[in-house]
């Protein structure tokens, strides 16, 4: 059976200047913050380095203060490190995340119950108006 759990919200949030701020740019700042490096965070990813460095640049920008420093050097002295802004970015993100995640529980837990596991189809789907109360 396939549970609410299962199902994961993903969130955008639309900056000004068509900037988007997505689960995929949140992992690019948690994957710099881990690596140290850009170009390692786009390996672990899976993604060209001139990929991520658009997308911290475009981040950025859109912030009041740089979310990644980098630092020139190679690799003796080189790197990329996330900023107090960038902490700040991600942790307000995944608290937006997860204040999502709580009042969809509901919605989501009904979804669960209308998919298809492969094996009984929606039996737990009833016909019900979503988010309605049952009658005592």
């Amino acid at each position: 059976m396939i549970k609410a759990s299962d199902l994961k919200i993903r969130l955008k949030i639309d900056l000004p200047g068509g900037v988007r701020l997505g689960y995929g740019k949140v992992d690019l700042l948690r994957a710099v913050a881990e690596e140290a490096s850009i170009s390692a965070a786009a390996r672990k990813m899976g993604m060209s380095y001139r990929r991520a460095w658009l997308l911290i640049d475009e981040l950025n920008r859109s912030f009041s203060s740089p979310v990644i420093e980098t630092r020139i050097g190679g690799k003796a002295h080189g790197g990329a490190t996330l900023t107090a802004m960038g902490e700040k970015v991600m942790a307000i993100y995944q608290a937006a995340e997860l204040q999502a995640e709580q009042a969809l529980a509901t919605s989501l837990a009904e979804l669960a119950n209308c998919l298809s596991d492969g094996a009984n189809g929606a039996d737990d789907c009833d016909s019900q108006t979503p988010g309605a109360v049952a009658p005592d």
